[in-house]
């Protein structure tokens, strides 16, 4: 028996490292591999690179490249803008305001600073998963130091209206920080018009490696030194810089950003035909994320009378990548807390589908998926003791 065509479709897990990505990195594994501290000819060509890739991070956000800090990844951003706020701020106050359907990066954080005596309002979101601006407004109290919202939703892909809660915070002197890990490459950002003071990213996301992220921070904010060593980072985080890392994803992000119109129409014609079909095909079928306000990748359903975790066997079976939710939690059995959030019952939560797709997503694969999907939905349906009895059944051999 031939097996199926492999299609991934978890690009919000991560992505492929592009191959003009790759391409630039490689010598700095082996030929260009000094240390940006050195005085010799290869550090020093090593720091030139590092203060290119900084550049072009600042050119990609419209940011004065002082304003970057390059990380390992987009928690460990969440966590020194976060925790770092709060060291800095909390003889002034010890309030934070973020929203219940934040990542777990930020989600978890909040929770740790709750347990140090921090005060935590965790703002609910409506239907589609959007925090309302004037929610954030009257939570704001005298001694709010920060808010956290993040730009888009890593497992439904509303897009949050940051701009405006960001100058509701600009007009009240409060910090903001924005999670822009899934939406970096995929809708545009510009600090000038945003009004974030810090802002994470990951460069797995946007087709560049893994273990290499950013946190901007806005020129006047100050924040504790995330790691006590060396001078790297302009003092601020020591420890020699993963210099192939940082150039990857610098150039991953001046690629995404580059060709971003062109991807986002082409994936958003596609994700909509998807949507479309799979929502004719299937019945007791649920859209999970708002219905235009999303990021141009992101499809998440819910299928009532079956569990996720069943619906994803399957769908590999047959080739399809997918996941349920956030691949930070995919260990889990409880349901997400984003689709509880949305006031979604556990029992519809559980049956959650996420597909996320990217360069390589062609319309005939999803095409073929929807048809595949159905036939794994009417199987699952059948042998669940959910399913009213009274269903026009289908015959069992027709399926996998």
């Amino acid at each position: 028996m031939q097996k199926p065509k492999r299609v991934y479709l978890d690009h919000a897990a991560t992505t492929p490292v592009r191959k003009e990505v790759l391409d630039v990195m490689l010598p700095l594994f082996s030929e260009q591999f000094g240390n940006p501290s050195s005085f010799y000819q290869t550090g020093q060509e090593a720091q030139r690179l590092l203060t290119q890739a900084r550049q072009t991070v600042a050119d990609c956000i419209h940011a004065d490249p002082r304003e970057i800090f390059f990380t390992s990844c987009g928690t460990e951003s969440d966590n020194w803008a976060i925790k770092g706020t709060a060291e800095a701020l909390k003889k002034k106050g010890r309030h934070i305001i973020t929203s219940q359907i934040e990542h777990h990066a930020v989600l978890h954080t909040c929770q740790t600073l709750e347990k140090q005596g921090f005060d935590v309002t965790w703002l609910p979101v409506d239907t589609n998963g959007l925090v309302d601006p004037e929610a954030v407004r009257q939570a704001i109290r005298p001694d709010t130091i920060l808010v956290s919202i993040m730009m888009a939703n890593n497992e439904i892909g509303t897009i949050e209206p940051v701009e405006t809660i960001g100058s509701i915070c600009r007009e009240q002197k409060i910090l903001f920080h924005t999670d822009a890990v899934q939406a970096a490459g995929s809708v545009p950002i510009d600090v000038r018009t945003l009004g974030a003071d810090m802002i994470s990213f990951s460069a797995h996301k946007l087709y560049g490696p893994k273990g290499v992220g950013a946190l901007y921070v806005r020129k006047g904010v100050r924040l504790p030194n995330l790691l006590d060593g060396g001078a790297q980072e302009n003092n601020r985080r020591g420890g020699t810089e993963n210099v192939a890392g940082i150039v990857g994803f610098a150039h991953a992000f001046k690629l995404a950003v580059s060709e971003m119109p062109v991807t986002s129409q082409r994936l958003t014609m596609m994700r909509n035909d998807f949507i479309k079909s799979v929502m004719a095909a299937i019945p007791d079928t649920r859209l999970n994320g708002h219905p235009v306000q999303r990021l141009p990748n992101n499809v998440n359903f819910s299928f009532k009378y079956i569990e996720g975790e069943s619906i994803l066997l399957m769908l590999d079976h047959f080739g399809y990548e997918c996941s349920s939710g956030s691949a930070c939690t995919s260990g889990s059995l409880d349901p997400s807390h984003v689709l509880l959030g949305i006031g979604l019952p556990h029992e519809i939560a559980h049956g959650s589908l996420r597909v996320t797709l990217g360069r390589e997503t062609e319309a005939e694969d999803l095409s073929r998926m929807v048809g595949d999907l159905s036939k794994i939905v009417a199987r699952l349906r059948e042998l669940s003791p959910l399913y009213p009895a009274d269903r026009q059944q289908t015959d069992l051999n027709q399926h996998v």
